[in-house]
């Protein structure tokens, strides 16, 4: 499966930030849409991305001040992209080999999806399970 596939399925949903918001602010946009990460978008621009993870090392590890911090402080500047004819099984090594959850989808220059570790992990024992119900209707025949 493609991430082309993949995000016709899931959806082409994206969750957005300023770099100039607060943590607190991106917290509570998380927190309100269920979601792990923000994409940090200036002038229409992904700069960066900030996740759960970053406010927990970033942030409460090092008291700071969640209302007073902003995104631009702590987010990861080097974000790391996924395109849409790439396979799911490609952008799980990348995941893992980078130790990251999210992956923004970029298409022509263009912001236009998300893929998390969770997604990935849904196809592939989604495909597994279709295998797996195939070959046994092959053994019971």
């Amino acid at each position: 499966m493609t991430v082309r596939q993949l995000l016709n399925e899931k959806g082409h949903d994206v969750f957005t930030i300023g770099p100039d918001n607060t943590v607190l602010e991106a917290i509570q946009k998380m927190a309100d849409q269920n979601a792990g990460s923000l994409v940090v978008i200036e002038d229409g621009n992904p700069i960066g991305i900030i996740t759960e993870r970053h406010y927990a090392r970033n942030v409460f590890l090092k008291g700071r001040a969640s209302p007073t911090t902003r995104v631009r402080d702590i987010m990861e500047a080097k974000i790391l992209y996924a395109h849409l004819d790439q396979t799911v099984e490609e952008c799980m090594a990348v995941m893992t080999e980078k130790r990251v959850r999210h992956l923004p989808v970029i298409d022509q220059g263009k912001l236009i999806g998300i893929v998390s570790i969770g997604d990935l992990v849904k196809s592939i024992i989604s495909k597994q399970e279709f295998v797996i119900d195939q070959l046994v209707q092959f053994i019971h025949r």
